[in-house]
């Protein structure tokens, strides 16, 4: 097994020599080893994720991909998700080119020259043993031989049946597009090439409504890779494939401002716009520009939380059903904002606004960074806003999450969109501790910075000189006219509003000091459509409050297919720490700064269910419940609150007087008292209730009072966020009531209650 001792080699001086044809791609942004990462906590997350990455086994990564070209075996596949085998394979060799690129590690590059020469004897034994339909595949799918050889004849059965084909393979065409576009490896290039020929290949017999069909499935950002592919080439077939593999059903509607999202799966969506918008950047298309700005408005202003993430249960909530974030254990999940963050940049060549980095830093600092444990550095899957309820993070060779792959790549790429530059134009983007060698110009510039733990940043011109506009960025967040510049001690004018830029041109020299000071104030921001809920903001930064560390149970998953759930008890929400401030929105004004701890603050408000609680970035929180969101009311709010308590409790009794029997399904001694029978029927505790249901053909009954009475009405209680099918009948002495069927009727993550007459 190819395994590495670990002993992380950082390697700077190095950089200058890796010629990369990042630019060939994105000519506005810098190559990773151009901005060079300082002291601070994105260098340290960077650093620690080098360590966990060297923890994986490769050959067991590469598993798949042998398996499928009928290789030897050199190493058992990974079990967890192993109907998705081999996406994390792409992600890997993602995050081995970029940390090259960025710190010149000397073993990335050794494990992705590895890969890259163990996936080359697969894609030529895929040729050789699959030549009806492999050449040029890489793919570690399971079962790839009838797969795709009954998918290339337009027989889609074996593919709807399973785990989502093109997004597993995405994830290695990604791969080997990044090792050539950050480390310039032409094995790469040829191996992604040819890859792309053989996606042509395989749906050149299908037409367009049977593309349309089969991207109906989850399928990544298929169409983005095409498009990177006619980039590099300048060949249209690759033009053409991008735009068939662009699922209309949301393309279209999208581009005229038509928001279909409700109940769709957010990371199957967030990809193709990404796509979109490189084909629109390439081919000057405004359907598809349309489109994908639309959805980043959308997405950005209606759908996420305050940290930058976005759905629940995995998918977009209607507006009724966002309350569903104050419930479930499932909520944003990290792949989401990867991609969010990967739209933004993109978004930002075409359409260069600070907007798009007001967003962008939001989601960095309080999404991105917190997804990584700062101890044993694992990675999150889903970041509950549930009140007093916590995250679980992976461990290396045990969970194979989605989000994991994504996690292995976070981390390696926050140099690139720190500043970025357009013909003689510096754009200073996010306040992060780096160095910028910008070779065109012949200019070094260093940023120091401690944000956000200080309100100021300074930029030096190290080396050169040169005539240059820097456009330094005016965050949203700062309010109007607080934006304080000097250039080399003197005040810089400027009649920028929050949110834009502050043009500065000059001939720059060695030794031109820039500073800016960024007054952070304190605010807070309501939850999408459930406005009683508010969070509280520090400048960009989500402040939450550990609660308590009970019950964390699963911290750190192992290999279960479900071991992403926080599963430990779901605390009451009704008796999480409630609000009472007339004033809501100036509630921020209520945050008492602590002594020599910067952006921690205590909460000088009436609270009840109270608890001494210190506000702190959210990223900071670990291993640990918390609060994120607060249920905030008004003095006549909460009489009312208290007034619908009253009303529930009096329904609840009425309800009790007219009730001849009841079962409690789910609990022993109940089903017991009612001569349970079942047939493939299973149970459990889900939200404080027991349940109970019946797959596969089976059934449950109880025998139940009347008291011989006639005119009665049968009352039950439903889960209202079930996934997949539920239709059944219920049945009374045998003969058949009713037909119900509560597939997707309520989409909403709370208990409905339905009565049968």
């Amino acid at each position: 097994m190819f395994r590495r001792t670990i002993h992380v080699v950082f390697i700077s001086l190095l950089l200058s020599a890796i010629v990369q044809a990042q630019d060939k791609l994105y000519p506005s942004v810098f190559p990773l080893g151009d901005v060079i990462l300082l002291d601070g906590p994105f260098k340290q997350a960077r650093d620690l994720n080098i360590e966990v990455l060297l923890k994986y086994d490769v050959d067991r990564l590469l598993a798949p991909y042998r398996k499928e070209a009928g290789l030897p075996k050199k190493a058992e596949c990974y079990p967890n998700w192993d109907g998705l085998d081999g996406h994390i394979g792409g992600h890997y060799l993602s995050a081995m080119a970029m940390n090259y690129a960025a710190t010149g590690n000397a073993e990335c590059r050794e494990l992705m020259e590895y890969m890259l020469s163990e996936l080359k004897q697969c894609q030529e034994a895929n040729a050789m043993n699959h030549s009806e339909w492999g050449i040029g595949y890489v793919g570690g799918f399971p079962n790839s031989e009838k797969l795709w050889s009954a998918f290339k004849k337009g027989d889609f059965s074996i593919y709807f049946s399973s785990w989502a084909p093109f997004y597993n393979l995405h994830k290695m065409y990604a791969g080997l597009r990044d090792a050539w576009l950050y480390c310039d490896d032409e094995d790469a290039k040829a191996l992604f090439l040819k890859f792309c020929d053989w996606g042509i290949s395989v749906t050149a017999a299908l037409t367009d409504e049977q593309m349309q069909e089969m991207l109906n499935m989850e399928h990544g950002g298929m169409n983005e890779i095409f498009a990177d592919a006619y980039q590099i080439t300048g060949d249209e077939k690759y033009l053409t494939a991008a735009k068939r593999y662009s699922h209309r059903a949301f393309l279209d509607p999208l581009a005229e401002g038509i928001d279909n999202l409700d109940n769709k799966h957010a990371n199957t969506q967030i990809p193709k716009f990404v796509g979109f918008q490189r084909i629109a950047e390439l081919d000057n298309d405004d359907k598809y520009d349309k489109a994908a700005c639309f959805f980043w408005e959308t997405v950005t202003a209606n759908r996420s939380l305050a940290f930058g993430g976005n759905s629940r249960r995995e998918h977009f909530p209607s507006v009724a059903s966002c309350i569903d974030f104050v419930h479930v254990n499932d909520g944003p999940e990290s792949c989401n904002s990867y991609n969010m963050l990967k739209l933004t940049e993109n978004m930002c060549r075409p359409h260069p606004a600070a907007r798009y980095l007001d967003y962008y830093e939001r989601t960095l600092f309080n999404h991105i960074l917190s997804i990584q444990h700062p101890g044993h550095g694992g990675y999150v899957y889903f970041t509950p806003a549930r009140p007093r309820h916590y995250r679980v993070y992976s461990a290396p060779n045990e969970a194979m999450w989605c989000c994991v792959g994504t996690g292995m790549e976070n981390h390696g790429k926050y140099n690139p969109f720190i500043y970025t530059h357009s013909n003689d134009s510096l754009f200073l983007n996010l306040f992060i501790a780096s160095e910028l060698d910008w070779k065109a110009k012949g200019i070094k510039i260093k940023q120091e910075t401690h944000f956000p733990y200080e309100e100021q940043t300074k930029l030096t011109v190290t080396e050169g000189s040169s005539r240059f506009t820097l456009l330094a960025r005016y965050p949203g967040w700062v309010s109007k006219d607080a934006l304080k510049i000097t250039v080399n001690g003197k005040k810089v004018s400027y009649s920028s509003l929050p949110s834009s830029y502050v043009r500065i041109e000059r001939k720059w020299k060695k030794g031109d000091v820039v500073k800016m000071t960024l007054p952070m104030r304190n605010t807070v921001e309501h939850m999408p459509n459930v406005p009683e809920y508010i969070a509280f903001m520090h400048g960009p930064i989500l402040l939450g409050a550990k609660t308590g560390t009970e019950d964390l149970q699963g911290l750190i998953a192992g290999d279960g297919r479900w071991g992403q759930y926080a599963g430990g008890e779901y605390l009451p929400v009704d008796q999480a720490p409630i609000l009472i401030e007339d004033d809501i929105q100036n509630v921020g004004s209520k945050l008492v700064p602590i002594e020599n701890k910067p952006l921690n603050f205590k909460l000088n408000v009436t609270m009840i269910n109270p608890m001494e609680l210190t506000l702190e970035p959210f990223f900071q929180i670990h291993d640990a419940r918390y609060m994120m969101y607060w249920l905030a009311l008004t003095n006549d709010g909460y009489q009312t609150y208290l007034d619908s308590l009253a009303n529930l409790e009096k329904e609840r009794l009425a309800l009790e007087k007219r009730t001849i029997d009841y079962v409690a399904t789910g609990e022993q001694q109940p089903e017991t008292d009612h001569a349970m029978q079942k047939e493939n029927s299973y149970s459990g505790n889900q939200f404080n209730e027991f349940w109970r249901d019946a797959r596969d053909g089976g059934y449950f009954s109880y025998d139940m009072a009347t008291n011989f009475e006639t005119n009665l009405s049968l009352f039950a209680r439903y889960w209202g966020a079930e996934w997949g099918g539920r239709k059944f009948d219920i049945l009374i002495d045998d003969k058949k009531l009713v037909t119900a069927d509560n597939t997707g009727v309520w989409n909403l993550s709370k208990f409905k209650d339905v009565m049968y007459c």
